[in-house]
């Protein structure tokens, strides 16, 4: 019964643990762009869940206990709640967290190079556009993919319509 509250190392490792492992995942979301993360696929579950597996070692270092999974799971909510205050209150964290809106079509004029550095196919786009409601590429006077990972149109006629996640 008292392994299950003995720690194997002190405290702060496994503190330092969390920190590096969150700032690690977190530059790999952030490399793998938007639409990493606004997929819903099996593919990018299954990446989720082989992510966390992957860096459980390199937090918990070999500990089992429940001491050391609560130590560790507070400072990943609180790291989580840090970076969402600093971002809300700060344009450069934010922009450096959560990225910048992409330009995929503006004028009814469709920017294929963007498309292929954001990894986003033309019958994806084609597909955001008919869950917005838009018939064709000439109704379009903006669209952007959020940073969210959904794509935002708004049409020539100034109707906005909504975000279609992709």
């Amino acid at each position: 019964m008292n392994d299950l509250f003995h720690l194997s190392a002190p405290w702060w490792h496994f503190v330092l643990r969390a920190v590096a492992m969150y700032v690690l995942v977190m530059v790999l979301v952030r490399v793998s762009g938007k639409r990493a993360l606004g997929q819903s696929t099996p593919f990018d579950l299954v990446l989720l869940i082989l992510i966390g597996n992957a860096v459980q070692n390199g937090i918990n270092g070999g500990d089992n206990s429940l001491t050391g999974a609560t130590i560790m799971a507070i400072t990943l909510v609180a790291l989580n709640y840090g970076v969402a205050w600093v971002t809300a209150r700060n344009r450069p964290a934010e922009i450096l967290v959560e990225g910048v809106p992409v330009v995929l079509a503006r004028d009814g004029k469709l920017f294929k190079s963007v498309l292929l550095r954001e990894l986003i196919s033309k019958a994806d786009f084609h597909e955001a556009m008919r869950i917005n409601g838009v018939d064709s590429l000439d109704e379009v006077q903006l669209a952007l993919l959020e940073t969210n990972g959904s794509i935002s149109v708004v049409t020539r006629d100034g109707r906005h319509s909504g975000n279609a996640r992709m």
